[in-house]
């Protein structure tokens, strides 16, 4: 822990202030906006939990909104209100964010909020008890959602027993026993000033945010948490079946992947989005243009701090899924077998510069960007260097990381009319190329 204050500048734009007690606080200034987003960015998530609290960082991200000493929850919600903010907050496997968009202007307000939420909530037994009944509802609608659902089958069938494998919002039997104790103990024991970051972007300055950020979390201490529990390198391969009456089969087929500092995070991007990651892409062109097997059909990386998978997801009339799964292991075998071409590497590159400049129009995603960055340890770079690693990008360096992606073997979830399927039958799409 820092025993004085320090500032350092982590990219063009960014500074970079952490505190005495260890809380960091960066700023990207956008001196051409009204409006600024701020975000409480706290390094726990799922893969943090143990079983018994499964699913207590997003319980907990809900309780936060319900009081502190200084305001209740009417309170909270109505002075963000009253300014035209947007205030809310997510949960994902490695980290919570709480934030609030509004004008430049009401900032202080806007901090003032968010870090009486953090160092002050009271997590009162009553709105435990009264909030557990919502978190069991959007458990029950999960699960009512088999396109959303089948990732979740998916990442428990490649992690295991690991955290990761786990969804966040946690599983009825640990919800519904969850007690106020134990989740005061995570609160308390989560929730510290060195496993927090403060991300903010628009019209600011940023020795005023840090002298804000500081009024607000006043004497806030508190002891960092233990280390994570590292990753396996790779998952289990095999075949999962939820079976439900749906009108469609839900498909992801996926495999190793590369983790969010990963030199390679670049080439398997540009492989990413050549494959199924828009309406050019070859899984999308095969599969519903020529065949008009599916209306749905996308590939995806889900990146981790030190881990991650590549998964393609499609969903199908049951009696067309094995055609689906056939036609995508036969594109997955080509580029690994052929790499892809010039055009496609140039148009893959091109959708994720044009992309990135996009997603960076608004102080929100500017924000996002900073605290996902930091959060996470992952070098935050500039607008200019993202696009220069882009750009770098060879098909030597495609060839290279599909060999390490598109090798298999593979892990397979579907959720649909499956209950008379034979894993056996499937396995020859889980082999290994």
């Amino acid at each position: 822990m820092p025993t004085r204050t320090t500032t350092t500048t982590v990219a063009e734009g960014v500074e970079l202030t952490t505190l005495p007690s260890g809380l960091r606080v960066a700023t990207e200034t956008m001196p051409d906006v009204r409006s600024v987003a701020v975000g409480f960015w706290i390094g726990v998530g799922s893969r943090d939990e143990r079983d018994p609290v499964a699913g207590a960082s997003h319980f907990l991200e809900h309780l936060l909104f319900k009081g502190t000493k200084r305001r209740s929850a009417q309170e909270i919600a109505a002075v963000i209100d009253a300014v035209g903010g947007d205030m809310n907050a997510f949960t994902s496997k490695e980290y919570t964010c709480f934030y609030v968009r509004c004008l430049d202007r009401d900032l202080s307000l806007a901090v003032d909020v968010l870090g009486d939420m953090m160092t002050s909530s009271v997590v009162r037994s009553a709105d435990v008890e009264a909030e557990r009944q919502v978190v069991l509802e959007e458990i029950h609608m999960h699960h009512d959602t088999p396109d959303d659902l089948v990732h979740s089958v998916f990442s428990a069938a490649y992690f295991g027993e690991h955290p990761l494998g786990r969804e966040v919002l946690g599983d009825e039997q640990t919800i519904g026993g969850m007690t106020r104790d134990q989740v005061h103990r995570y609160y308390r024991r989560h929730y510290v000033p060195g496993n927090v970051t403060v991300a903010v972007a628009g019209n600011v300055r940023h020795a005023d945010v840090v002298e804000q950020v500081a009024a607000a979390v006043g004497d806030w201490s508190g002891d960092l948490p233990g280390a994570r529990r590292s990753t396996p390198d790779a998952g289990s391969p095999g075949t999962v079946l939820r079976a439900r009456p749906t009108e469609q089969t839900h498909i992801v087929l996926g495999g190793r992947g590369v983790g969010r500092s990963d030199d390679r995070r670049w080439a398997a991007g540009v492989l990413n989005q050549a494959l199924g990651g828009g309406m050019a892409s070859r899984l999308f062109q095969e599969i519903r243009e020529r065949r008009g097997l599916v209306y749905s059909v996308y590939s995806y990386n889900g990146m981790y701090v030190d881990s991650g998978t590549f998964a393609v997801y499609a969903g199908t009339t049951p009696r067309k899924a094995d055609e689906v799964l056939a036609v995508t292991r036969a594109e997955l075998d080509a580029v690994l077998t052929q790499g892809i071409t010039d055009d496609e590497l140039l148009r893959a590159k091109g959708h994720m510069a044009g992309s990135t400049i996009l997603a960076l129009e608004d102080t929100g995603s500017r924000m996002n960007r900073v605290g996902r960055a930091l959060t996470s340890g992952v070098p935050l770079l500039s607008l200019d260097q993202t696009l220069a690693a882009i750009e770098a990008v060879t098909l030597d360096d495609v060839r290279e990381i599909a060999s390490v992606l598109l090798s298999g073997p593979w892990t397979l979830a579907m959720v649909g009319p499956v209950g008379d399927v034979d894993p056996a039958t499937l396995d020859q799409y889980t082999t290994a190329a």
